[in-house]
Order: C-alpha cells, then structure tokens, then sequence
C-alpha cells in the first residue's frame, strides 16, 4: 500500500505483485509514467515502451490475470530509486525472472526499466 505521505516503497511494490493486484501496481505510477521492458524479443537498442498510466495498467492487468505466482526475492531502495527482483512461475512449470530498477518522483514510479529473461 501507499505509505500517508504517498510513496511508493518495497512492501507495497512486493504486496501487490505477489497479490497479482493490478489495479494497486498502477496505482503507483505518475500519469506521464514510461515503463522499459527489455528481453529476447525487446532488446535493448528496441526496448518495448510503455506510456502513461491507462497503458501501464493494462500491461499489469494482463500480467496479474494469468495463471502463475509472482515472488518478490529483494528490494533495495536509495533516495529515489528502488530496484526489486522477481521470480515467476507457470503452472506447466516455466520460469521468468526480471530485474526491475525504478525512479521515483514525488513517491510515485515515473520511470522503470525491466529486464527479464524466460524459460525456453
């Protein structure tokens, strides 16, 4: 959850990935918000892009409506900048890791850049 001054930090970031709750992961974004998503099919020369909150939560209301856990191994935060790592799961047992770095403003998520790699 939001702390009262509003920020977003590692607890909350963790509670709402692992509570695969895509409605409170967008709630952390600015509105002008850009989130980067590098791997195999995005490299990083051609990174997939995505702008603005309403973008932003339809790419964490897919991820949260498929059928697999999310865990939330570590988060290190320093001013604001809070970095997570992830480790996902399918039920038909494939695996997908990111590393996650993010940039604060005002206590809200105004960049984020995803690098993620997936069982083959």
């Amino acid at each position: 959850m939001l702390t009262k001054t509003g920020n977003v930090d590692g607890a909350a970031i963790k509670k709402a990935i692992e509570g695969r709750d895509g409605k409170l992961l967008s709630s952390f974004y600015t509105d002008d918000a850009l989130v980067r998503v590098i791997d195999r099919n995005n490299p990083p020369s051609r990174p997939r892009e995505i702008r603005g909150r309403a973008a932003i939560s339809t790419f964490w209301d897919d991820i949260c409506s498929r059928a697999m856990t999310h865990k939330v191994d570590t988060t290190v935060a320093e001013g604001n900048n809070l970095a997570f790592m992830q480790a996902c799961a399918y039920p038909d047992g494939t695996k997908v890791y990111c590393a996650a770095m993010v940039e604060l403003k005002n206590g809200r998520i105004a960049r984020q850049t995803v690098v993620q790699a997936w069982d083959e």
